[in-house]
């Protein structure tokens, strides 16, 4: 090369999670254009009312917790505004006991012990980032309630609470609903974390996560919003083309001790962060999820809670599937830029 020449970039590049051990793939030379993902066609369920179950109010009267205006009320009303309701078909259900049992040297079972919760908003056309923020305060303020009852439970060590929108994110109603579960057992991928979280803690003194807040308020490229306690950010190690994470500036460990300054704050983030990519990518389907410290006896002072979104902008195929390396076809820095301005 000639000196003065530009070096051709190299169309794809591997990336490492720090934060979970993780490689991904950003396939740069394989992307389009950001805005072009907004002109992507969407499967689109026109939701129907008349036999939708979450606007029937009969099958509501068993709500767990309603909210009316922003409220908490003892009683469902027909003048709710969000409620969270025990799954009619639910994946765990309470017991006394895990009874778990061996076929063999080799396999092992147990009660899938726990607990599983819908929370539902009124409106059942609009979608979280459709809904004024003050909704999505109410939203995230029932997450909490529900969780700082949940995790009190027995054989509940940890609380998983999540968002499906769309079809292909595994929507099956199309009434916006979030699902909360618990579970005996700690996911994998939190497990991963909190152990590269404490390993970090302990070598380092300091939370990985902290640092990674700092070095992207220092660097700027993947800040896509931020007001004064909370980061929105497409991840250094993106996993999917507009991965989002949604992180507070504050080291803060558990989600279920958020004040109320802190609920206001993340309530415009997690508002602004749907909008503009309900906005910027022509409604995608998606998925978000909360990564806290678990409700399982143990100190995890060092982890830092944050919440993921995921946009299903491509399918996973032979190699994500095989390898368990993702590729984003679009550089965290141009979907930032891009999401930024929308």
């Amino acid at each position: 090369m000639n000196e003065g020449e530009k070096k051709e970039e190299f169309p794809s590049e591997l990336r490492y999670d720090v934060s979970s051990g993780d490689w991904v793939v950003i396939a740069s030379g394989r992307a389009k254009r950001p805005e072009m993902f907004k002109r992507e066609e969407r499967i689109k369920e026109e939701p129907s009312e008349k036999d939708c179950p979450f606007c029937d109010f009969d099958n509501l009267k068993n709500a767990i917790v309603s909210f009316e205006n922003g409220e908490k009320v003892k009683e469902i009303t027909e003048n709710w505004s969000a409620i969270s309701i025990p799954n009619k078909f639910p994946a765990f259900m309470p017991a006394d006991e895990l009874e778990k049992r061996y076929e063999n040297s080799l396999y092992q079972t147990m009660n899938a012990v726990g607990y599983h919760e819908v929370v539902v908003t009124r409106d059942h056309r609009k979608s979280l980032g459709e809904l004024p923020v003050d909704k999505v305060r109410e939203v995230l303020s029932l997450y909490r309630e529900r969780y700082l009852e949940l995790k009190e439970k027995k054989h509940v060590n940890y609380v998983s609470i999540f968002h499906n929108h769309g079809l292909e994110a595994g929507a099956s109603i199309a009434h916006p609903h979030s699902q909360i579960l618990t579970t005996p057992l700690v996911d994998i991928d939190l497990n991963k974390a909190l152990e590269k979280g404490r390993s970090y803690h302990e070598s380092k003194k300091n939370c990985i996560y902290c640092q990674m807040n700092e070095w992207e308020m220092e660097k700027k490229e993947r800040i896509i919003y931020e007001n004064d306690l909370f980061l929105v950010i497409c991840p250094f190690a993106s996993k999917a083309a507009f991965q989002t994470i949604i992180s507070p500036k504050a080291h803060l460990a558990y989600f279920e001790e958020i004040t109320e300054k802190e609920l206001d704050s993340l309530a415009d983030a997690l508002s602004v962060a749907l909008s503009k990519l309900y906005r910027g990518l022509n409604d995608p389907p998606y998925n978000f999820y909360l990564h806290c410290a678990p409700s399982d006896g143990m100190d995890h002072g060092y982890y830092h809670w944050h919440w993921t979104i995921l946009p299903k902008t491509s399918i996973w195929a032979g190699f994500e599937l095989g390898a368990r390396m993702e590729i984003s076809t679009i550089k965290p820095e141009k979907a930032a830029e891009y999401l930024r301005e929308q």
